[in-house]
């Protein structure tokens, strides 16, 4: 077994502002646990995210596998989730993959239903956490394999 991270955490920002009808998203994982859960090994290479020679499929992998694991549902609607941008962030097991998502929202947010899933399918214990700014108000949530989905009204 290689190095692992000892904290099983993901963050996540969802922000929405009416004057600019745009839901971000932004989900930030520890690159360890995505390697792991594309390719089932923690240390490898093969995927190269955010290097100069990242593997053609690497997105798709990505994308694959949160449309497995997180959704957003604007009013009901499922949020197509496309890669606006993507970052690479520290070094070794502290390096974190940052990607972000933006998706048109022109009808008022009445209400977000949340799933984060990511990597409750490989630790028990892991604990994703979703800062939601809504129009200048915050709010903070804690989902993991028991509690995986929360639904906000606005």
């Amino acid at each position: 077994m290689g190095l692992s991270h000892p904290l099983k955490l993901s963050l996540s920002e969802i922000e929405y502002s009416e004057d600019d009808e745009i839901l971000t998203i932004n989900l930030r994982l520890f690159l360890t646990d995505v390697n792991e859960a594309l390719v089932f090994d923690p240390e490898s290479t093969e995927l190269r995210f955010c290097q100069p020679d990242e593997s053609p499929i690497a997105d798709l992998m990505l994308l694959d596998y949160l449309n497995d694991y997180f959704y957003i549902e604007a009013n009901g609607n499922q949020t197509p989730l496309t890669i606006k941008d993507k970052n690479l962030k520290g070094d070794g097991i502290n390096a974190a993959l940052r990607v972000t998502f933006e998706h048109t929202q022109t009808a008022p947010l009445k209400s977000l239903k949340i799933k984060n899933a990511v990597f409750t399918d490989l630790f028990y214990d892991q604990t994703n956490i979703i800062y939601v700014h809504v129009n200048g108000a915050s709010t903070s949530l804690m989902l993991n394999k028991k509690t995986p989905i929360h639904t906000l009204v606005f």
